[in-house]
């Protein structure tokens, strides 16, 4: 059978035109199976075994027969289509052979029309309906999938004479029905199912209401025209069409009512045209006849009047072509006694009698002010090309949609008193992309919710999904392939992806027309591209397409695009989603698939890599992480992507992923039998270690990393050695020894050099931090860190770690707002890049800064928030230094108890060689207890940090550590060794060249000489 693309009706094999309609059929080019969101009915009879006991075999035959013939009637009435009768149920589907945006109305609108029909025949009826993706076919059009089952099992679960709905046919109809929730317990369901109980139904309402109260926002051009059109019909007694064009949601209506709200004394009536149902071609003109005051007839000719009365009578729909001329000549009489607005919405459905009729108004109506607003859709132009054309007195103004800014303040109006995070109200402007209606529905999806999440509902979905089932099959095969590709795509894709279409170019311009895609900047040398309107008409149609044939034009697409894309940047990514995507789909409908996941991992390991080595963490770990999930990691290759995950993973702040992520290496690693291989592994969780496990000492590094390096010789290995090398100066770093931290570096850098391994940029970025907290002195240190700076611009990640420094070194010369700017600037970069981390290790520089500059709150706010942070990330280096810091700020702000439960949560963290913490928790420590009173305990303390953090080189660190010494020795009355201990702070104050703090020391050893 061949269906016709018109109006849906099946003809035989071989015709040439429908029986139907008389439109021109053709085998489609693009025959398939479809995914569709539709509504399915299931009507039965209830007891029809206890009828059949009662009646005749025969009398029991023809009630069945009136009873399916009345039931197809029905349901072909609105729309639908009967699938199937099953013994005296039928089910039904609104949405095949095509989708209309209102499916779920009609369905609902046919189920009472079904139910209240029943009792004449003697029975009563349970029916349910439900909304939700199926596949149908196109020869044979059954629907499969879990919706027709929930549908089926609603209708068991309904009484006699009831319907009930599932919760997406509820909310896609909710303007419209008056409804009743409740929870069943579905057969085959393992959770309850809400559904609701139809208590009413408004005939009239449209699928979903428009807010004509919602703000208007932008318009102010568009609204001048429509006022300048309303002003010229007053002005020269003419009549004015202006037609309103612009896709459904885009404003359109709200546009109008602004006008109307403002037009004075002038007469405003309208009608819409229905999208379907009988006797609808005059429907508008009717509803507006019916508007106009009794007195507008008045005067009228004989034949106008009569004309008028056939309108409005039973038999309204005849083709009289008095008709159009008594309308005008009503329309002119009413528009004499004041200016007249007729407004005609949605005339993209209107019947082509009825646009004659408009045109006939426009053209030959004189000496009366009246203005025709007409409202559609750009398919209007599909179905009349020239509509308009060539009248001196017409409009056409396409309305686009909002932009950005003009979203942001519909959303601020619509919102009013509350507020959205930032992130949910960019999530809501990028998927609504300007149009209004859709920024309403998401925003009352998201209130609904109550959880913050932004999905598109299901309204915008019928609306889209049936806009793209209205276009011939050639039209919309080429939006699919373009669709594969993405919001982007090429010319030549889509030639590639539909080698049997010969028209692909003349299909495109016809799309462009239709207001679906637009023509974009190429991505590729000699093509031509397109793009998207609407990011969700690109889904529309990529949804529509079946798994399988998803999966194959996947394949397809990146087998085209490693011909012609040589020159993206991006291949290696987009090469790799394209075959991910295929494979994923035949995994999901249960093919193997491993030389194909091979394939699309290799690619994404490639990408992944790159982003690597620019520091870019979450794009790294999203493209290793689906690398490693498509195939499985094996051998030395394998190793390899499991640590660089791991290492993406940890940047983000997934220390507990990234170390099982190396845990797996290490295991494979051994599996493999490759030595250099095992001890890389081995260097790599160890570096981890060192900041996530508080039984991995400093020294336990040291050891395993001067093992590999002796096992491996000085030409082994050279990955493996720069892992090994970078342990020693992690495990330096943990013991405060940054001279050591310094030559282990060159070590990392000379065999990364060779292996083109990606430590030179993490190591890179150790150098100009240790300039800061080793021995070397500002005076000397600044400049190289400066130079260092202005070298690493070209690399983000290399900035925001130099920057770190030299902001610190100005806190030291008490430049606060030059260091607070650097530092604003390397947080932007690492939330750019996702190093979550990196981003929260800031904390170190910042909370420093501000204790310097005097602002110990701001320093106990960021630098409580690292804490927390890291501790729920599962890390332990960094955690039990910044808590001493968090500590001290609490300290300044004279919150001892909290104080002191940092300084123990720092001793809790800290590893026994971690030589910084293990200092700085005792000196936080004991300074509270000083303050306590507890001299004694206070003082051991304070001896005991201060040679702990002197087997480093951490000068200034030592200074601050000898001025905290110096407080709690104050305290418990001990001037002489208090004194020392500031002269000792002093010198290396000076040494260091931290001119703020050796200024602080030189007042506190002056106020302690006069004690």
């Amino acid at each position: 059978m061949l269906t016709c693309p018109s109006c849906g009706r099946e003809n035989p094999e071989g015709s040439r035109f429908c029986n139907a309609c008389g439109a021109e059929l053709a085998p489609e080019p693009y025959a398939r199976e479809y995914r569709k969101v539709v509504t399915v009915l299931f009507c039965d009879v209830v007891g029809s075994t206890a009828l059949g006991e009662s009646v005749d075999p025969e009398a029991l035959r023809a009630l069945l027969g009136r009873y399916f013939d009345e039931m197809r009637a029905v349901v072909e009435r609105h729309g639908g289509t009967v699938e199937k009768f099953i013994g005296d149920a039928v089910m039904a589907v609104f949405g095949v052979p095509r989708l209309h945006e209102d499916d779920a109305l009609r369905a609902v609108r046919a189920a009472v029309e079904m139910r209240d029909a029943l009792p004449e025949l003697g029975v009563q009826a349970r029916i349910g309906l439900n909304t939700g993706e199926v596949v149908v076919g196109t020869d044979e059009r059954l629907a499969t999938g879990d919706a027709v089952n929930v549908a089926a099992r609603l209708e068991q679960a309904a009484g006699a004479g009831e319907v009930l709905l599932g919760d997406e046919t509820a909310q896609l109809v909710r303007d419209a029905v008056e409804t009743e929730e409740l929870t069943l317990d579905l057969k085959g369901k393992a959770e309850p199912f809400v559904a609701h109980r139809l208590l009413a139904l408004n005939e009239e309402a449209p699928a979903f209401a428009r807010r004509l109260d919602a703000p208007l926002v932008g318009r102010q051009r568009e609204l001048r025209r429509l006022r300048e059109a309303f002003a010229q019909a007053v002005a020269d007694r003419s009549c004015q069409l202006f037609t309103l064009l612009g896709s459904a949601g885009v404003g359109k209506s709200r546009l109008t009512a602004e006008l109307v709200g403002g037009l004075g004394d002038a007469r405003v009536v309208g009608g819409r045209c229905l999208p379907y149902g009988e006797g609808i071609t005059y429907w508008p003109v009717v509803e507006v006849v019916k508007q106009l005051p009794p007195g507008a007839a008045l005067g009228l000719e004989p034949a106008a009047l009569a004309a008028i009365e056939r309108l409005l009578g039973e038999e309204s729909t005849g083709a009289s072509e008095e008709i159009p001329w008594a309308v005008r000549k009503l329309l002119e009489a009413a528009a004499h006694a004041q200016p007249l607005v007729v407004v005609f919405d949605d005339i993209h459905w209107g019947e082509q009698t009825f646009l004659d009729l408009v045109e006939h108004v426009a053209d030959l109506s004189r000496e009366a002010p009246l203005l025709l607003l007409c409202l559609a859709r750009p398919e209007l132009l599909d179905r009349r090309p020239g509509w308009g054309g060539g009248k001196l007195n017409a409009t056409t103004l396409l309305l686009e949609p909002l932009s950005a800014d003009e979203t942001d303040e519909l959303l601020a109006r619509l919102l009013g008193d509350a507020a959205l995070a930032p992130d949910l109200q960019k999530r809501i402007r990028d998927a609504a992309e300007g149009n209004p209606l859709f920024v309403e529905e998401m925003v009352a999806l998201v209130e609904d919710s109550g959880d913050g999440d932004v999905a598109v509902p299901g309204t915008i979905h019928a609306l889209l999904a049936a806009r793209l089932d209205q276009l011939e099959p050639a039209e919309r095969g080429v939006l699919e392939r373009g669709a594969v590709e993405g919001r982007v795509f090429h010319r030549g894709a889509v030639q590639a992806l539909a080698p049997e279409e010969t028209h692909v170019e003349t299909r495109l311009n016809g799309l462009v027309r239709k207001e679906l895609v637009r023509p974009d900047k190429p991505q590729l040398p000699g093509e031509d591209a397109y793009r998207f309107r609407h990011l969700l008409i690109r889904d529309a149609a990529y949804d529509a397409l079946p798994k399988a044939t998803r999966a194959d034009l996947h394949e397809r697409f990146a087998e085209w695009l490693e011909l012609h894309g040589g020159g993206l940047v991006e291949l290696d990514e987009v090469l790799g989603y394209h075959l991910e995507q295929a494979c994923r789909y035949r995994v999901e409908l249960g093919a193997s698939e491993d030389a194909l996941g091979a394939r699309a991992a290799a690619r994404l390991a490639a990408a992944g890599r790159r982003a690597l080595v620019v520091r870019d963490a979450a794009t790294a770990a999203n493209l290793l992480g689906r690398a490693v999930s498509l195939s499985e990691p094996r051998g030395r290759e394998g190793v390899e992507l499991l640590l660089d995950l791991a290492t993406a993973l940890i940047d983000t702040g997934e220390m507990r992923d990234g170390e099982a992520s190396r845990d797996r290496a290490v295991a494979l690693a051994q599996a493999t039998g490759d030595r250099a291989l095992e001890l890389r592994a081995r260097c790599e969780r160890a570096i981890l270690h060192t900041v996530t496990s508080q039984e991995f000492t400093a020294e336990q590094g040291l050891e395993l990393a001067r093992q590999a390096i002796a096992e491996l010789g000085p030409d082994g290995d050279d990955h493996a050695l720069a892992s090994a090398w970078f342990l020693v100066l992690a495990a330096q770093n943990m013991r405060a020894q940054w001279q050591e931290c310094l030559a282990a570096a060159e070590h990392v850098l000379e065999h990364a050099a060779r292996s083109g391994d990606r430590w030179r940029s993490e190591t890179m970025e150790f150098y100009a931090p240790a300039l800061f907290w080793g021995p070397t002195p500002l005076a000397e240190a600044l400049p190289r860190v400066e130079a260092l700076l202005e070298s690493a611009r070209g690399e983000k990640s290399l900035t925001a770690w130099t920057i770190r420094p030299v902001a610190g070194f100005y806190a030291l010369q008490g430049r606060f707002d030059e260091a607070r700017a650097l530092l604003a600037e390397a947080h932007e970069i690492l939330v750019e890049l996702g190093r979550t981390v990196d981003d929260v290790t800031l904390a170190f520089w910042n909370g420093p800064l501000e204790l310097l500059a005097g602002n110990p709150a701001e320093a106990a706010r960021v630098v409580g928030e690292a804490c927390d942070f890291l501790e729920a990330a599962g890390e332990r280096g960094w955690l039990s230094t910044m808590a001493t810091l968090h500590a001290s700020a609490l300290y300044d702000l004279g919150r001892f108890d909290e104080s002191e439960a940092a300084a123990l949560r720092s001793r809790d963290a800290a590893t026994s060689d971690d030589a910084n913490a293990q200092a700085t928790w005792r000196m936080a420590l004991a300074k509270v207890l000083a303050h306590k009173g507890e001299h004694e305990e206070a003082e051991r303390l304070a001896d005991d940090a201060i040679p702990i953090l002197d087997t480093g080189d951490e000068l200034n660190n030592q200074a601050y550590l000898r001025m905290d010494a110096a407080l709690v020795y104050r305290v418990a009355g001990r001037r002489e060794k208090a004194e020392a201990a500031l002269r000792e702070a002093l010198a290396r104050f000076e040494q260091k060249g931290n001119a703020v703090m050796a200024g602080r020391a030189r007042e506190f050893l002056a106020s302690v000489a006069v004690d």
